[in-house]
């Protein structure tokens, strides 16, 4: 396969071989996205798929502006109808230093997009030498999920993400996105919610942010963590789906910290005495 071109980059100016989009390099590999057709099915076949599988789910994931930056949020729940498959998923995923994606929906496409944008990010900035742009690294996330529509008009695979990212050098602030099904995306000016338990949390959110004086980016990092966990016990208290804080088992939500300073996640230990001082707080 000859994948070759040339375009100026690093300190000197010179050329460096290839385009740097990944997946374009995929396509000329013959490795593009399938078409609808490969995906459609007749009724009887949807009817009879429907009835003999059911569809691992990825729950609910959260995000929102705090004092030094971005706090995202996932509970670590996967289900399959009324059957939990997993307990410890990751829907929270660096895919670079700066760029971090909480997913909802199907985690095989999910995970799938994200190992793409992974390899895709380094490809580039191997290749251009130098890092993809922030509203590159948008629009990406967004033609993956419409590269996966035919999926999702069949009812199956549906992804439903939350972007945090920066760009270190031109715009180090974090920038919060989310996005349809269809892969339009969207700029989250406070917060963005995802997943079956995301009703729940969003209402909370609307009147923190609204109503009671102390907006998401007035909280220091300590009580930023101590929202998420009352706002991920909350979904699961009215979305079987989502699942909660587990102390017996260990099983804490993933939280991670986007801020000018870089992306960092909060440990288990960390989450153990902010969910111990909330306990203590209501007794």
């Amino acid at each position: 396969m000859t994948f070759s071109g040339s375009r100026p980059a690093g300190a000197e100016g010179g050329s460096v071989v290839g385009t740097g989009d990944f997946t374009e390099l995929l396509r000329l590999s013959g490795n593009g996205p399938v078409t609808a057709e490969a995906f459609r099915v007749s009724t009887s076949d949807r009817a009879l798929t429907s009835t003999a599988t059911l569809q691992t789910e990825a729950t609910t994931v959260l995000s929102f502006q705090y004092k030094d930056g971005v706090l995202i949020a996932g509970d670590r729940r996967a289900t399959a109808g009324n059957i939990i498959m997993y307990d410890r998923a990751d829907k929270v995923i660096e895919l670079d230093q700066d760029t971090i994606i909480a997913i909802a929906g199907s985690p095989a496409v999910a995970f799938e997009m994200a190992r793409t944008l992974q390899t895709s990010f380094q490809y580039y900035r191997r290749s251009q030498l130098q890092a993809l742009s922030l509203s590159a690294k948008v629009r990406a996330l967004g033609k993956l999920i419409k590269d996966n529509l035919p999926m999702t008009l069949q009812g199956v695979g549906a992804v439903v993400p939350i972007l945090a990212a920066r760009d270190a050098h031109h715009q180090p602030e974090p920038s919060l996105y989310f996005y349809d099904a269809l892969g339009a995306q969207f700029q989250a000016v406070d917060f963005a919610v995802s997943g079956s338990g995301s009703p729940a949390s969003r209402s909370v959110l609307q009147w923190i942010n609204r109503w009671s004086g102390e907006p998401t980016v007035r909280r220091d990092e300590k009580q930023a963590v101590q929202l998420a966990l009352q706002l991920l016990d909350v979904a699961a208290e009215s979305d079987s789906a989502t699942g909660g804080v587990d102390r017996r088992s260990h099983v804490f939500p993933q939280v991670k910290l986007l801020t000018r300073d870089g992306l960092r996640s909060v440990s288990v230990e960390t989450l153990r005495e902010c969910f111990t001082a909330l306990e203590s707080a209501q007794k």
